[in-house]
């Protein structure tokens, strides 16, 4: 019963509590009587949560495994099958858009012995940027600017930020790998690419699988460590940080670990299957 979802029995509501799970078994005639404590010590051992949910996005891109494989082989250093080159890099490239400068009506109280740190609930509105990125992922450099909005233009900004400068602008190939956004979306864009630098080759994750591009992890740094709390005077303060932040890290940065191969696509893939959980008819 925990396993399962309070609709199939059809029950008003949308997850299970120990209290839910306990009422129902003694109205099932399962149990003549059990204590919700007894349920919640059971499911404990079993590590089972059935208040708890997470969200995820089926990996209905036709193309999916192809596609992630394409970016697993160059994270791992090969293209086409065969190794990289010592002229061959490794970009990914992203947006983190609508970033907002809130300014806080009151200052911070800072922590102190016994007492944590207190951000102003309070704040206005001091307008909002977004943050064009880009990461060489075997090299730990990274390279962004801050754009009024994202667009064909503020992609290739961030593309001639890095590819002017040694050793991309005379390397024999630099992989960009990019999601579906609409700055960097479809045929257009990969023929975009190689106009503006013939040795640019753009590689596409999966559609919803922004997961696998490694700049997302450097986006969640950011968040982190930048932008919570929210607390900017305005819009020049904010993008101050940004940067500021951005030539910080590069001098503390080390090529992200990343541990998930082709055969963990593969197992995650099949057990995706085996589970028959095909999203909805429209």
């Amino acid at each position: 019963m925990a396993c399962s979802i309070p609709g199939e029995h059809g029950l008003p509501f949308s997850r299970f509590s120990h209290a839910d799970i306990a009422r129902e078994a003694m109205e099932r005639g399962i149990t003549a009587s059990i204590s919700g404590a007894t349920v919640w010590r059971w499911l404990s051992a079993d590590a089972i949560k059935p208040w708890s949910h997470r969200s995820w996005i089926f990996p209905r891109d036709p193309g999916f495994a192809e596609k992630a494989a394409c970016v697993l082989d160059l994270y791992q250093g090969f293209w086409e099958g065969n190794p990289l080159g010592p002229n061959d890099y490794v970009i990914s490239a992203d947006e983190k858009t609508s970033i907002q400068a809130r300014s806080r009506i009151a200052h911070d109280a800072p922590p102190a012995p016994k007492k944590i740190r207190k951000v102003e609930f309070e704040y206005q509105r001091k307008g909002y940027l977004a943050y064009m990125a880009a990461w060489d992922v075997h090299r730990a450099k990274i390279f962004g600017q801050c754009e009024q909005k994202t667009g064909i233009d503020a992609f290739h900004s961030l593309v001639d930020l890095v590819m002017t400068r040694e050793p991309y602008c005379s390397a024999d190939h630099v992989f960009w790998i990019t999601d579906n956004g609409p700055s960097h979306r479809g045929a257009n864009a990969v023929q975009r690419l190689q106009q503006w630098y013939p040795n640019a080759i753009q590689v596409f994750t999966p559609v919803h699988a922004s997961w696998l591009n490694q700049i997302e992890i450097y986006f969640s740094i950011v968040q982190r460590k930048v932008l919570t709390p929210n607390n900017f005077a305005d819009l020049n303060t904010l993008q101050d940080h940004l940067l500021r932040f951005q030539t910080f890290y590069e001098q503390i940065a080390k090529p992200f670990q990343w541990k998930f191969t082709q055969e963990d696509l593969k197992r995650m893939l099949d057990k995706i299957s085996s589970h028959n959980m095909l999203p909805r008819a429209a």
